[in-house]
């Protein structure tokens, strides 16, 4: 079949890809020059383990095309997934214009039948927008050609996308005709030959399972450091109570680990704009996710925090390493990382910090450009001379079994602040390393 993805962003590049490998002619449109030239060259401008290579192979395979052609993006395929950025607007709400500016492109160009996909993610109604989007360009340009309107959103998990795409736990499709649902199906056929995944519902009803899906994952998350700066006060150990309630089948043990507060482009966003899609749209506040945001807002500062009770509030001549950049393990992704509020803070207070993440220090160095006080290491081991304690933010596999005797022999003070719970605390404290984490 042949589709068309509009948007390279991070959805947008997974899907054209995935979609070629099984087998699909697909053209990816981005209206930057620099990126499509970027892709062309073999190379990609995020980071996601698999993904250079898939879009190499299905490139040299000819099922893999980039353009910024609009006009001819829209001819090519039969189907158009819209893939296109949803930024967070200043009031929260998200920023529709792409979404719109594309819906308009396909009514401008479009000549016969589409089938029109709302990949990113939206707010309720969006799919009304789009539909009379094009239904306002065919108008202007005194053409009659028939489409399907679907919202398809997309549930990728940073850092293992492919595997997502490629066996997914469901399906969304909200579609209101026939041949639209037809279509989906055909499409989604080739990775779901074990059993049908394919859940087909009302458009809206499918944009808001969404922001549904994300906004539970940050409630859980939330709900699990609030408890973890409880059981700090009163001495309990947040990983006990976390098996403890994971065992419960119907609670289960994914997204109930405590640590530093949740990150990256989708979960602060989507929990910002549902709140305010309620709001706004139907006149209802939402009290608990609300409360979701405050308390991830509030968990950021938690590690800063913990380094000025143990050094002291003003920390001119300390100097820190810190091992983790991105918001979380197997991205470069570093948008709403806790990175950000950590490094700002210690800063703030006058430490000097030298940064280790194993794919995010390019990102980290155009996030922070020139910041005085803050440099970057090679190595996780390299990042620790000079320092007087350890600072771990991001959860990266080769941080999970470290050489305590290096870093305690190497540290000033033998002092390890571990934001994602990575360590066993009796095992670093026989160690003879004072080990501070979150709800332990």
């Amino acid at each position: 079949m042949k589709i068309t993805v509009i948007g390279t962003g991070y959805v947008g590049l997974v899907s054209g890809a995935c979609f070629a490998d099984v087998g699909n002619d697909v053209l990816c449109l981005d209206i930057d020059p620099a990126k499509i030239d970027v892709l062309e060259r073999g190379d990609i401008p995020i980071y996601e383990p698999g993904l250079q290579d898939m879009v190499r192979r299905n490139v040299a395979a000819g099922r893999l095309h980039f353009t910024t052609d609009v006009e001819r993006a829209v001819h090519f395929g039969t189907v158009q997934f819209i893939a296109v950025g949803t930024p967070p607007d200043e009031d929260g709400s998200a920023d529709m214009q792409y979404v719109i500016a594309a819906a308009q492109n396909i009514g401008r160009y479009m000549t016969d039948y589409k089938v029109v996909v709302d990949k990113s993610t939206v707010p309720v109604g969006t799919a009304d927008r789009v539909r009379a989007a094009i239904a306002q360009e065919l108008a202007h340009r005194s053409v009659q050609a028939p489409y399907s309107v679907v919202s398809n959103p997309e549930f990728l998990k940073e850092g293992a996308a492919i595997e997502d795409f490629m066996r997914p736990d469901r399906i969304v499709v909200g579609c209101d005709d026939p041949q639209g649902v037809a279509y989906m199906r055909a499409i989604y056929a080739a990775i779901q030959r074990n059993h049908d995944r394919l859940i087909v519902m009302d458009i809206r009803s499918a944009e808001l399972t969404k922001y549904a899906a994300n906004a539970m994952l940050a409630t859980r998350i939330s709900f699990m450091n609030e408890l973890a700066n409880l059981a700090e006060r009163l001495g309990a150990d947040i990983e006990q109570v976390r098996k403890g309630i994971g065992s419960d089948p119907r609670i289960g043990y994914d997204f109930l680990y405590a640590g530093a507060g949740y990150g990256g482009s989708c979960f602060p966003k989507d929990v910002q704009a549902l709140i305010r899609t309620a709001q706004a749209d139907a006149g209802m506040p939402l009290h608990l996710l609300t409360a979701v945001e405050a308390v991830n807002h509030a968990q950021k500062r938690v590690l800063g925090r913990k380094v000025t009770q143990r050094f002291g509030s003003d920390l001119s001549g300390k100097h820190f390493a810190l091992w983790g950049l991105a918001f979380k393990a197997n991205t470069d992704d570093m948008r709403m990382a806790t990175s950000r509020e950590v490094i700002h803070d210690l800063l703030a207070a006058g430490a000097t910090i030298t940064a280790y993440d194993p794919v995010a220090m390019h990102e980290a160095q155009r996030c922070f450009a020139d910041a005085p006080g803050l440099r970057y290491a090679g190595n996780q081991t390299a990042a620790l001379e000079g320092a007087d304690a350890l600072i771990i933010v991001t959860e990266w596999r080769e941080f999970r079994s470290p050489d305590f005797a290096m870093i305690k022999s190497t540290l000033r003070h033998p002092v390890i602040f571990d934001g994602r719970n990575l360590y066993d605390p009796q095992l670093v404290r026989s160690m003879g390393l004072e080990y501070q984490a979150i709800g332990r």
